[in-house]
């Protein structure tokens, strides 16, 4: 069985057990989640909601990388033991969803419902640092995520080209800070505009748009007191409610904090609010209710027509490499055949004059082996994981389904990477097999964990809500050393007990001089050109992939990223090839590492693409923001240049297996 089968009866194997288990993990939200039907508590039925229960979920800004629960800072308390149960995706990206402290009853409309007072008194250390905190979230900026019938809760508000953005956070308050050009405003209300003084956002007024009709089993009954919810929308607000007991919610007077501490003795308190109103809306689909979020991100025209520009460039330098490799690879072949075929012996010349040393094991054979294993796992996780994307499994609704599913997916796919290692690691004529399958299962899982769990203390030590629990931390050791490392043998088992790739030519004994080279055909210049063509029919998708990472927009074009990873595979194996074909011609035939680092270079530019993103577009600032962010980023710029690096290793392969197999070599 060929590499190339291996992988493919893995995934055949693989993709009904992996769909089984995402859609089966004991998570909030499941693919294929059915409407919820909601109804007046008067008429209640049997399949009928009458309370819409609001969640709260983490605390997040564009100037930290720190998140942090509802309850850090000091709002309304909240019941966490009716909490709902998270996925492996949810609490690896930090998501503590829980019941909100605001109570809503279908079609009951509220005005200035009173949820709680929070009280301070100037001199006492808790009311202190209770208020130290509620200040420093809103000096950074921090964003409620709130969920409504597992839609996120939208705050609307224009732009500068008259059109609406309807973000899925709203800030808990503002700072106004002073302007050379005068006091700023809150962007929630210029009114707000006192510097140096804090507004939170004490008052929210939420809007639950829903849709109604008759149905068979409920009839008239339902179409005029139940429906399906597809929006709700919030305005946040700051109000100064003199009296905690009576809230006036109609009063233009808002809260305002001073940035230094309260004078000992001084008393304060907010007074948290909230109106409901409902608003009918039969020309809305229920199955179209997410339109007007993804339809208002900004950037989505630019991103489509840029897409499609980047798309139409890639595929037609892909296919002038591929015309110029298989025009010239012909004329070689036939020249060399003819040349065998002729009655007078010319000297050889050109990429066959090392044919006896092109398979020539290459040195730290066993690393090199390992990377492969790995970068397969890699490469085989990232396919399924974007069909299962396609197909819409892995919707923003479902929530966490991507991690959980990409997770499960590396650590069942352990296979196919100890198959790949030793069958490699063979073919160089290694025989330590046990140390080949110990790094093959440790060595790249063992980077990517210990990078987070370095960062995953310092998560702790700030308590946010993105740390990961100890408890969590061990079901992933499980399934790393009780599913990932047992697979990685029975895949290695199976490689070392198949035969040795036998080669097209013979390896001579004595290796053959390298003559000097050019500065484009040296290893270095090369390596560094061989990954701009492959980072170039990516970056701009990497563009609205980290601003659904760090800037908390939802990424929903998977049908596009499918096709981007396919025109990536096709570039680093094209430019990989041709990049091979012009060493050999100059008769340099060190090429395994060379091809492997190559289209592996293409992590290098993300790397730079990373810290330009970082410095242009975030506003972060603390150390421990920082260093989260670019642990992050190596982590994925580490899986990546094993993804690349495979691609181009094994196009290469495949290609110096093919061209010597067709010329004849005495």
């Amino acid at each position: 069985m060929s590499l190339s089968s291996c992988c493919r009866s893995s995934l055949a194997g693989f993709m009904l057990v992996v769909m089984v288990i995402c859609g089966t993990v004991d998570g909030f939200y499941l693919p294929g989640l059915a409407p919820v039907n909601y109804c007046r508590q008067s008429e209640m039925q049997k399949s009928c909601k009458s309370e819409v229960v609001l969640y709260v979920n983490r605390l997040n800004t564009e100037e930290s990388v720190i998140p942090y629960e509802y309850h850090h800072f000091d709002f309304c308390p909240i019941d966490e033991a009716n909490s709902p149960v998270e996925n492996l995706g949810q609490v690896v990206f930090g998501e503590r969803i829980r019941p909100g402290p605001y109570k809503i009853d279908f079609l009951e409309q509220k005005t200035c419902e009173k949820a709680c007072t929070r009280y301070y008194v100037g001199g006492d250390p808790e009311s202190d640092r209770r208020l130290m905190i509620l200040k420093k979230g809103m000096s950074l900026n921090y964003q409620h995520h709130w969920i409504v019938d597992n839609m996120p809760v939208t705050w609307c508000y224009p732009l500068d080209n008259d059109r609406q953005y309807c973000s899925t956070g709203f800030p808990m308050g503002c700072l106004v800070r002073r302007h050379p050009d005068g006091d700023e405003g809150c962007m929630v209300n210029p009114s707000y505009n006192r510097a140096g003084y804090y507004y939170p956002f004490n008052h929210v007024d939420l809007t639950i748009t829903f849709h109604s009709g008759a149905t068979e089993e409920w009839g008239v009954a339902f179409k005029q007191n139940g429906g399906r919810i597809i929006s709700v929308k919030v305005v946040p607000s700051s109000i100064n409610h003199k009296n905690p007991d009576q809230p006036d919610c109609s009063s233009k007077e808002p809260i305002e904090i001073p940035s230094t501490a309260l004078p000992n003795g001084q008393k304060m308190n907010i007074t948290y609010t909230y109106s409901v109103h409902f608003v009918q809306n039969n020309t809305i689909k229920w199955s179209s209710r997410w339109d007007y979020i993804l339809e208002s991100m900004p950037h989505t025209n630019i991103q489509w027509f840029s897409i499609l520009n980047s798309l139409v460039i890639v595929l037609f330098l892909s296919g002038m490499v591929a015309m110029i490799m298989l025009r010239t690879l012909h004329k070689d072949i036939a020249r060399y055949n003819q040349m065998d075929s002729g009655e007078d012996a010319q000297e050889e010349f050109g990429w066959k004059l090392v044919h006896g040393d092109v398979f020539r094991p290459p040195r730290k054979g066993m690393l090199l082996s390992v990377l492969l294993g790995s970068g397969v796992q890699v490469f085989c996780m990232s396919l399924v994981t974007l069909a299962f994307a396609c197909l819409g499994f892995l919707s923003p609704a479902n929530r966490g389904a991507l991690m959980t599913c990409a997770m499960v997916l590396f650590v069942l796919l352990g296979t196919p990477a100890g198959y790949v290692s030793a069958r490699i690691y063979k073919s160089f004529g290694g025989i330590k097999w046990k140390s080949n399958v110990l790094l093959t299962s440790m060595l790249s899982p063992g980077i990517v964990f210990g990078l987070f769990f370095v960062m995953n203390l310092i998560l702790w030590s700030k308590g946010s809500s993105g740390a990961v629990p100890f408890s969590t931390l061990i079901a992933l050791l499980a399934l790393w050393f009780g599913v990932s490392v047992p697979l990685t043998f029975v895949g290695a088992y199976f490689g070392f007990r198949k035969r040795s790739l036998e080669h097209p030519v013979r390896t001579n004994q004595i290796p053959r001089q390298i003559p000097d080279q050019s500065i484009y055909t040296q290893p270095i210049p090369g390596i560094i050109m061989g990954g701009v063509l492959p980072f170039g029919c990516i970056f701009i998708q990497l563009f609205f992939i980290l601003n659904s990472l760090w800037s908390s927009q939802m990424y929903y074009m998977f049908g596009f990223l499918f096709l981007v990873f396919l025109i990536l595979v096709i570039t680093c194996s094209e430019t990989t090839i041709l990049l091979c074909y012009f060493h050999l011609c100059a008769e340099d035939y060190h090429w395994w590492w060379r091809s492997f680092l190559t289209s592996g270079f293409t992590a290098v530019y993300l790397f730079i693409y990373c810290c330009h993103y970082f410095a242009t577009k975030l506003q972060i600032e603390d150390a421990a923001s920082t260093f989260l962010y670019f642990g992050y980023t190596l982590i994925m710029v580490f899986l990546f240049f094993l993804l690349t690096g495979s691609i181009g290793f094994f196009a290469c392969f495949w290609f110096i297996r093919k061209i010597y197999s067709v010329v004849k070599v005495d």
